[in-house]
């Protein structure tokens, strides 16, 4: 008897794993709604307008509940950036899906696609996305995490089963028509945009160009 109620309260003193679950998924769900509230800030009011305060206010939660998330602004703007990578990089995973696996090129032209034609996982706005590049291109710091990224998309291209030029190359167009689309470079639009991207996967393809 004496150990079957030790038991009972050894089982009592546990959180059950469905709990532990649900209060981590609450946790995410809190940090997904930050963040969106913070963009709604930048795109209402712009960056210089972001403040922990402003973010608590528009998500609805305490500024302790904003700072268990985000200790500080440039967390926030960190956090911000990254999530827009994170959106980019589940599209470049979706479009992988659907090639062969282990074609060369396939990469290349994932990563093509989705710098052409977001899909539904890329949330953040470009205009949105401006603001906050132009807030962290000011710390070196704010800028490591987005650099780390680039430098294993480069390792990836590079791992493409494609010439090692030709891959960079074709990361590099797709980079080039982002920051055309991000900063208003005369991006390339309608029938000739589609057909850039048609070039570059025809080179991912190892076929001619023309």
């Amino acid at each position: 008897m004496h150990d079957t109620e030790h038991a009972g309260e050894t089982l009592t003193n546990i959180p059950s794993r469905r709990y532990s679950n649900d209060m981590g998924t609450e946790r995410r769900n809190t940090r997904t709604r930050l963040l969106e509230a913070a963009e709604r800030v930048v795109a209402r009011d712009g960056v210089a307008r972001l403040t922990l305060d402003a973010v608590a206010g528009q998500a609805d939660v305490s500024k302790g509940g904003l700072l268990y998330h985000f200790p500080n602004k440039d967390a926030l703007i960190s956090a911000m950036v990254l999530r827009w990578v994170d959106g980019f990089e589940r599209d470049i995973g979706q479009r992988l899906e659907v090639e062969e696996a282990g074609a060369a090129g396939s990469w290349a032209r994932a990563y093509a696609g989705a710098t052409f034609e977001p899909g539904e996982t890329q949330e953040t706005q470009p205009r949105e996305l401006v603001a906050l590049l132009a807030a962290i291109a000011t710390d070196p710091a704010l800028l490591e995490p987005l650099r780390r990224r680039f430098e294993a998309w480069q390792a990836r291209a590079e791992d493409d089963g494609l010439d090692l030029a030709l891959a960079t190359l074709l990361r590099l167009a797709a980079d080039g028509l982002w920051f055309a689309d991000l900063f208003g470079l005369a991006p390339p639009a309608g029938e000739l945009r589609g057909r850039v991207l048609r070039e570059i996967n025809a080179l991912a393809r190892g076929e001619e160009g023309g």
